[in-house]
């Protein structure tokens, strides 16, 4: 098949891309700069450049792959904004080709809200955090949009982690520039997580299983608390386990809403993939994994830090 990939250098995105090509599939990746390509073409991926302000450099050669997968985070204030416009953007670009199409959107497990020690799955009615309310909207969008050929097809991925570290980073960050792994709340809570590179089979699977229409959630087994989780990366990163608690509150003046996502407790589940997909997550989970997350962490960010090296 050709895959075309946007947010294709991102943290997501890139593990999409290489995870396709690897498997021998076409794979066009969408990039910022020339710059951000030089992985890409080092894991046998393509690249074009553009933004979604810049559409027409792209959106003929999107038009021309089976399958468009939406990876592209954004950041600023316009991030749900932005986000729609490239959902839209690419349902003409797979419309626009009179031919078979299918469109997987990224979402993500907060949607869920707080869950608390209740499981849920994609049965289970959204109750999301205001701060990814939006997400709903364009995942109702999405499904909406399946039928005749063009099928779509929503994965809600847990707290990803492996790489340069996502969310996880964090902990190594100050555990190595503090002493200590810091975290929002008391660390009670437990995060859903899923390795970068689970998830990104995950896409694939779905992408060559012929299922359209669905949701699907993409999360490991593991159940430890966000404490444990910092404990264990503060180990690794040789700080010996020791934690800083940054309260909720404060943590919201600071950084809005989203400090309250990462005091949200979760059990999400992924069966479904495993029932309709066959797919089983390889990785242990973030607190057995926390060594070799914080070599690939560091390594990340040094080649960050000189990327002329």
């Amino acid at each position: 098949m050709r895959v075309f990939v946007t947010g294709a250098s991102g943290f997501i995105g890139s593990a999409v891309a290489a995870e396709f090509a690897r498997a021998g599939h076409e794979v066009l990746g969408l990039v910022r700069s020339p710059e951000k390509a030089r992985e890409l073409h080092a894991a046998e991926v393509a690249t074009v450049v553009g933004t979604i302000e810049s559409r027409a450099e792209w959106i003929g050669r999107a038009g021309e792959c089976e399958v468009l997968v939406h990876a592209a985070a954004e950041h600023s204030a316009r991030a749900f904004d932005l986000d729609r416009e490239f959902v839209v953007a690419l349902f003409d670009a797979a419309r626009a080709a009179k031919a078979s199409r299918l469109f997987v959107y990224t979402s993500g497990v907060w949607v869920y809200g707080d869950t608390g020690g209740r499981r849920v799955d994609e049965a289970t009615v959204p109750t999301p955090h205001p701060f990814v309310a939006r997400r709903i909207e364009h995942e109702r969008l999405v499904l909406e949009a399946d039928g005749g050929l063009l099928g779509t097809l929503v994965i809600r991925p847990g707290c990803v982690y492996g790489g340069s570290g996502s969310l996880t980073g964090s902990w190594f960050a100050t555990a190595v520039k503090e002493g200590a792994a810091r975290i929002v709340g008391e660390g009670g809570n437990r995060w859903t997580f899923v390795h970068r590179d689970d998830l990104a089979r995950l896409y694939r699977l779905a992408a060559e299983s012929g299922v359209r229409g669905e949701v699907f959630n993409a999360t490991d087994r593991s159940r430890s608390t966000v404490l444990e989780c910092a404990q264990a990366a503060s180990r690794a990163a040789g700080a010996g386990g020791r934690t800083a608690s940054t309260p909720v509150a404060e943590a919201v003046r600071k950084l809005g809403a989203f400090a309250e996502c990462l005091a949200l407790d979760q059990h999400v589940d992924s069966g479904k993939a495993v029932r309709l997909l066959g797919w089983q997550p390889r990785h242990a989970g973030f607190v057995d994994e926390a060594e070799r997350c914080f070599r690939s962490w560091s390594a990340a960010t040094d080649r960050a830090s000189h990327p002329d090296a």
